[in-house]
């Protein structure tokens, strides 16, 4: 039989003690850990699209009927409600990203690789586009490449053909798109968005590009990429920026 000195309770107590000295700094230590770690890294959320669609973005908030979310390359972009079935918590924590390419020097943002990757939220009218992109399921990071293909983000471009704005729309697309002011930005892109995606549903990437260049009759005509230098440049341009 073994039994337990008188002292063996006064050990007890001490070990009690000591775990509740200890107990306010460890929490201070944990504490410290977290606040430390919390700039680097942070949670999202991950918008559920009624067609399916997923998007990850830093954070959302509903106004009005709208959904205003937080982009996780900066900027913001808003959706109507109606088209959001659930917003789910990603709980993977991501890494915050630590400098903008915007702000590189010359010298380091000219190594950037010649592709898109991940589309920075400091490239101009970043959220019209992304909201744009979303609302009609195109790619936003090939709508950024078009655009920049197209007019270099200038709102106020015009071809000698007569293509405005950001997305160089032809007069005809305009009308066909309902656009009043071709260079009203948002109204630009959307049209522009709502147009790729109209001859994405009817051919292959490589070819709906080609469309948007050069015509989707002149596709039809050649039955396949036209042999146009010009068509064929700007189709192999955009496919790389996007990694294609």
């Amino acid at each position: 039989m073994t039994g337990r000195g008188p002292g063996s309770h006064d050990h007890v107590r001490d070990a009690r003690s000591l775990r509740a000295r200890l107990a306010p700094q460890v929490l201070s230590l944990l504490l410290f850990v977290l606040a430390v770690l919390a700039p680097s890294l942070a949670v999202a959320d991950i918008l559920v699209f009624t067609t399916g669609r997923t998007m990850s973005v830093a954070r959302s908030r509903l106004e009005n009927d709208r959904l205003v979310v937080t982009l996780r390359e900066g900027g913001e972009a808003s959706f109507p409600s109606a088209l959001i079935a659930r917003v789910d918590q990603d709980e993977v924590p991501y890494p915050q990203p630590a400098i903008e390419t915007a702000a590189l020097a010359p010298d380091v943002a000219s190594a950037v690789p010649d592709t898109l990757g991940t589309v920075p939220g400091a490239r101009p009218f970043s959220a019209l586009i992304a909201t744009s992109a979303a609302t009609h399921g195109v790619d936003v990071r090939l709508v950024h490449a078009v655009i920049e293909a197209e007019s270099n983000y200038q709102p106020r471009a015009r071809s000698a053909k007569g293509a405005k704005g950001l997305m160089q729309l032809m007069p005809a697309t305009a009308r066909q798109y309902a656009v009043r002011d071709p260079y009203d930005p948002r109204s630009n892109i959307d049209a522009g968005v709502r147009h790729l995606k109209d001859l994405l549903s009817r051919f292959d990437v490589g070819l709906a590009l080609a469309a948007y260049n050069a015509g989707e009759a002149t596709v039809r005509r050649f039955g396949g990429l036209p042999p146009y230098a010009e068509t064929r440049n700007y189709v192999s341009r955009i496919l790389r920026r996007v990694g294609r």
